[in-house]
């Protein structure tokens, strides 16, 4: 193995070049080989020299041990991941590759890089609902079975945290975000502020501030995130321009 291959895992951010760490950049302009699955190696510019390995989408493990061939063999490879990689992202699928793969993938110089999550970018365009105690839950059952994401979110729901929900819906899983709506809406009041966000950062980004019960689930899609707040959420009303949503940092004593 070469000392000179390495494998950088990139975070590209929900959207645009604003949202791109300066890291993230150096990583990607440096790199001999970009690998990653197609839209969003289509986001990053293309420079002359550099090769594109483009995947499809449920290739997690390929792609993965695709780009620590790559490094084996002397590249510089860059495994590029939207949002944060580190966050129902590709950090994740690397490492499994290395602990499942080749003895000699454990000594290649692998690095991470963070990036902005879509939570993270959709709370900065609300206000500050992840003000407190919060959690993340992808709706995506293809890893995990659906009792599992049901169990998830009844313990979030009870423990009263703000609830970031991942990947809602898609073309393949459409009635998990209305099974898990209905869970919630049984859990919780059903004034309970919402976020509910499409391509954040993009030209067509659409924020909604909502209850819990307007919610329409057959808006969602895999552009699609939603921030379900807790009991301490709250909702600044204002004359002009959206509302501000806000969870508190200081929590009330539950009664």
């Amino acid at each position: 193995m070469s000392a000179r291959g390495s494998l950088r895992i990139v975070g590209l951010g929900p959207a645009g070049e604003a949202w791109l760490t300066p890291e993230a950049s150096d990583f990607i302009a440096n790199a001999s080989d970009l690998v990653g699955y197609g839209p969003y190696l289509q986001r990053v510019p293309c420079k002359d020299g550099q090769m594109r390995h483009e995947s499809r989408n449920r290739e997690e493990i390929d792609r993965a041990r695709h780009a620590l061939q790559l490094a084996e063999a002397g590249r510089r490879a860059v495994i590029v991941s939207g949002g944060d990689p580190g966050v129902f992202g590709m950090a994740a699928a690397v490492f499994e590759a290395i602990e499942t793969g080749k003895p000699e993938w454990r000594e290649i110089d692998v690095a991470v890089s963070p990036g902005i999550t879509a939570m993270q970018a959709v709370a900065a365009r609300a206000g500050a609902p992840l003000g407190h105690d919060f959690c993340a839950m992808s709706l995506s059952h293809n890893l995990k079975p659906w009792a599992v994401i049901e169990k998830r979110l009844a313990a979030a729901a009870a423990a009263d945290f703000v609830i970031a929900l991942y990947n809602p819906a898609s073309a393949a899983r459409g009635e998990g975000i209305f099974k898990a709506l209905a869970l919630l809406r049984s859990l919780k009041p059903a004034d309970t502020p919402v976020v509910f966000a499409r391509a954040a950062g993009r030209k067509e980004e659409e924020i909604l501030i909502e209850t819990l019960a307007a919610t329409d689930p057959a808006r969602a899609d895999m552009s699609t995130l939603i921030i379900i707040g807790s009991s301490e959420t709250r909702v600044i009303a204002r004359d002009t321009g959206a509302p501000f949503v806000y969870t508190p940092r200081t929590a009330r004593i539950s009664r």
